[in-house]
């Protein structure tokens, strides 16, 4: 699907049907570029729409990066102004997988007989916000690292975040619990250090971009946090068990602490989610 195909056609589409737009677009300032269309569209119609055609187990991708083993992708030292576009480069990464999972949320999980029909409004616009938030993260960065030297692709990446999803995509609210309630969850733990680590390297800029997506991510986790205790309701279930359960059952990877226990909780983590999973 070209950059042109997304982007350029005046015909407003459902969100739905944007939001498989989003996972078939290959280039990356191209499928940023459709989530942003797909929040506008949404705004101006607040068509939901039917999903016409399958839904892809692996959203389209670049040629580059070359993605590896997690074990295999360099550490990020911030030294150097290399060092710090490594950090930004991993970073980006995220933020373009993060595109993807908020318009697979939309796309596979907006007609799911657990969303009320009177709800499904509420769930499109919230999804569709975080993805235009990961769109415009992604943005920034991959402006930055051109500022850098640096093009999205120059460094070797991991494909974790998306295996992660795909372990999910039968499961709604393992997908809930797993992307934006450990994941999302981790880069409010991790970010703070980051930006403290470049402003003493002397990169504000980069800082300053780092600002803007912790302080937005905040309100990402808190959207996973209002949609896995409306799931866990719908079930009459115990939202902190309820996750256990299923981060036991369908996380591969550990919860690790430090946490930014104040982050976690505006956004509406408590301890008794993610503390008793935590591997010492």
């Amino acid at each position: 699907m070209s950059y042109s195909h997304c982007v350029i056609t005046r015909r407003k589409m459902s969100a739905l049907q944007s939001a498989r737009n989003v996972l078939l677009t290959r280039d990356p300032r191209a499928k940023a570029a459709c989530a942003r269309q797909m929040q506008t569209d949404w705004l101006k119609t607040h068509d939901i729409g039917e999903c016409e055609g399958a839904l892809p187990s692996q959203p389209a991708r670049p040629d580059k990066p070359s993605l590896v083993s997690p074990m295999d992708v360099p550490r990020r030292r911030l030294g150097s102004p290399a060092g710090r576009a490594t950090l930004l480069h991993a970073v980006a990464h995220i933020e373009l997988n993060a595109i993807d999972l908020a318009a697979d949320m939309i796309a596979r999980f907006t007609l799911h007989p657990m969303v009320h029909a009177s709800d499904r409004d509420a769930f499109v616009s919230d999804w569709s916000k975080v993805c235009d938030d990961e769109a415009r993260h992604f943005l920034m960065l991959a402006d930055r690292l051109e500022q850098l030297g640096v093009s999205y692709g120059d460094h070797l990446a991991h494909n974790g975040l998306w295996e992660a999803a795909q372990s999910t995509c039968d499961n709604f609210p393992a997908r809930v619990a797993i992307a934006p309630l450990v994941l999302e969850a981790r880069g409010l733990d991790v970010t703070p250090n980051m930006i403290k680590r470049l402003i003493s390297a002397g990169d504000a800029k980069s800082a300053d971009i780092l600002k803007i997506i912790y302080e937005e991510e905040i309100s990402h986790v808190g959207i996973g946090a209002h949609w896995f205790k409306y799931l866990a309701a719908h079930q009459d279930k115990s939202p902190e068990s309820y996750f256990h359960d299923l981060v036991r059952t369908h996380f591969k990877g550990q919860i690790k602490s430090p946490f930014n226990e104040s982050a976690r909780t505006l956004a509406g983590l408590s301890k008794l989610y993610y503390e008793p999973l935590v591997t010492n």
